[in-house]
């Protein structure tokens, strides 16, 4: 009975199609159209990485590195703005489709033809939390539900034997904390799941009883005495949410065992997925990606994937810029490519949606001398797979980098196209909350139909 005066989770729940009951929360529901992709994975680069230095070129910011900035500066987060600065890295073409990419990626530059660049990506926010829950969750605050709470809460799960929305907890859990991944409003089997890319993945995921039966005898026990609780006193999503939760903690307990054990794959994919780096962050976000291709071969809808430390800070170079972005795309640019290679060697990459972002991106000034300070006018994310267009790029910044002029994207535009790509109208995915209609993309959002194939 404690369970009823915990915090509800949930309000009225409804959308376009059926509301699902805690129950039966994970179980599949089809799309409300035909979906182009049936999972997605989200390369969260947590910190905000430049876009003048990883995938939007600037020949004048070149040209004029070192002399005052001609544009006029907004306010930044520490106001130490010195002169313009260049990028440190050449950039390369890759790819029939000749894309741009810097140096700091030459493995992902391997996979240009697949990927559809988005370089007028814009925030409402230039600090790293109210961002960080803007890029998850649609606002700038605390309290509404993940983007992969709203898939989960869509499209249920295709594996019942493991959560819909599983984060890849590399070591670095961003500013704003776990809530970037909760379920706000939603029911609370919708949440993330924190899995980490060890041997014990979750904690307590081992049974602690010698036999098995005595497990199962108190998992009946508990299912008898919690319906009796629901025959007293009727519907209620707190009991009904722990029934499933106990459920799907029992079936874990092999599933993601089997998930982990990577000894299956064969010696070519774990040195794919850089398993045997003499960095140990590329082992890390290689074991992560390598998981996240397992996961979505199991039928898991949403996958977010959070960076290794790589003993500074992480994409978040307010000084020390080429140390840092050099350290950080090591980490992640061979295992990055290895996912995209893997997942088009499976025939999986039609169906799975892979999005790279960070909260924001960073000026073409510098900030001190060698830094650049966070830059929310105008920056780069990538989109691959799941029927997007790839070897293209899409949007534009001004000459210097700085701010969207061409085709400018906003967040809700981004999560509109991730829900259409599934199969599911953004303005149609909806909850009853507080006395109106609440959604991802809030009352804005348009889909990208020019970045679709």
């Amino acid at each position: 009975m404690s369970l009823l005066s915990e915090k509800a989770f949930g309000a009225v729940v409804g959308h376009a199609t059926h509301p699902p009951s805690p129950s039966s929360a994970l179980a599949p529901r089809p799309p409300q159209f035909k979906a182009r992709a049936q999972s997605v994975v989200f390369l969260y680069m947590d910190g905000g990485p430049s876009q003048v230095d990883t995938f939007d070129p600037k020949p004048r910011l070149q040209k004029e590195s070192g002399q005052p900035f001609k544009m006029k500066m907004e306010p930044t987060q520490f106001n130490d703005n010195g002169l313009t600065l260049g990028c440190p890295w050449e950039f390369g073409n890759y790819g029939q489709s000749g894309l741009p990419i810097s140096d700091l990626f030459p493995y992902v530059g391997q996979c240009a033809d697949d990927l559809c660049i988005i370089r007028s990506m814009t925030s409402k926010f230039s600090e790293h939390t109210n961002a960080n829950y803007f890029l998850h969750t649609g606002l700038g605050l605390s309290g509404r539900p993940s983007m992969g709470a709203w898939l989960g809460y869509g499209l249920g799960n295709a594996n019942q034997n493991l959560p819909g929305f599983v984060v890849l907890n590399g070591g670095l859990v961003p500013p704003g904390g776990l809530e970037n991944f909760g379920s706000g409003f939603l029911p609370a089997a919708f949440q993330g799941s924190i899995f980490k890319p060890a041997t014990q993945p979750v904690a307590n995921i081992q049974p602690n009883e010698a036999r098995p039966e005595l497990q199962v005898n108190k998992l009946d026990l508990i299912r008898r005495l919690d319906a009796g609780v629901l025959e007293r006193v009727g519907h209620a999503n707190q009991v009904e949410a722990a029934i499933a939760n106990y459920e799907l903690a029992f079936r874990m307990q092999s599933a993601v065992p089997e998930l982990m054990n990577i000894t299956g794959e064969s010696a070519l994919t774990q040195r794919l997925y850089g398993l045997n780096s003499d960095f140990a962050p590329t082992r890390t976000f290689g074991l992560e990606c390598l998981v996240a291709r397992r996961l979505v071969e199991r039928g898991v809808r949403f996958v977010e994937l959070t960076c290794p430390s790589v003993g500074a800070d992480r994409w978040d170079q307010h000084g020390n810029l080429r140390d840092g972005h050099t350290n950080n795309a090591r980490a992640v640019d061979q295992p990055i490519a290895a996912l995209l290679k893997d997942l088009r060697a499976r025939g999986l990459l039609d169906s799975t949606l892979v999005v790279w972002a960070g909260e924001f991106g960073r000026t073409p000034f510098a900030q001190g001398n060698n830094g650049r300070d966070h830059n929310p006018f105008g920056f780069t994310v990538w989109l691959a797979g799941g029927g997007v267009k790839g070897g293209m790029t899409y949007g534009a910044t001004d000459e210097y980098g700085y701010k969207a002029v061409e085709n400018k994207v906003e967040i809700h535009d981004l999560h509109a196209t991730m829900l259409h790509l599934l199969g599911l109208d953004h303005t149609q995915l909806t909850v009853r909350f507080s006395g109106r209609d609440m959604r991802l993309t809030d009352v804005f959002g348009e889909v990208i139909h020019d970045v679709i194939g």
